[in-house]
């Protein structure tokens, strides 16, 4: 009978620990274009560590396919 018990407790303690791993954060920024120069003020959701060296890290190599150069990370919130 325990046995029946420990199963769905393990799967259920592997997929809450999944989701936290997987934690999004809200992000607040400015970033800018040249030529002709174009300002941005935006929020963006990043997957993962919700600190500011990651968050910063993600968020440069996204913009910088846009054409984008990040100025400032504002401000971060788990969600």
């Amino acid at each position: 009978m325990k046995r029946i018990l420990i199963i769905p407790v393990a799967i259920m303690a592997l997929t809450i620990g999944a989701q936290a791993a997987n934690a999004a954060c809200s992000v607040e920024y400015k970033a800018k274009r040249d030529n002709p120069l174009k300002l941005f003020h935006d929020v963006a959701q990043v997957n993962g560590d919700c600190n500011i060296a990651a968050v910063t890290q993600k968020l440069e190599k996204r913009l910088k396919k846009k054409g984008l150069t990040l100025l400032k990370v504002l401000s971060v919130k788990k969600q």
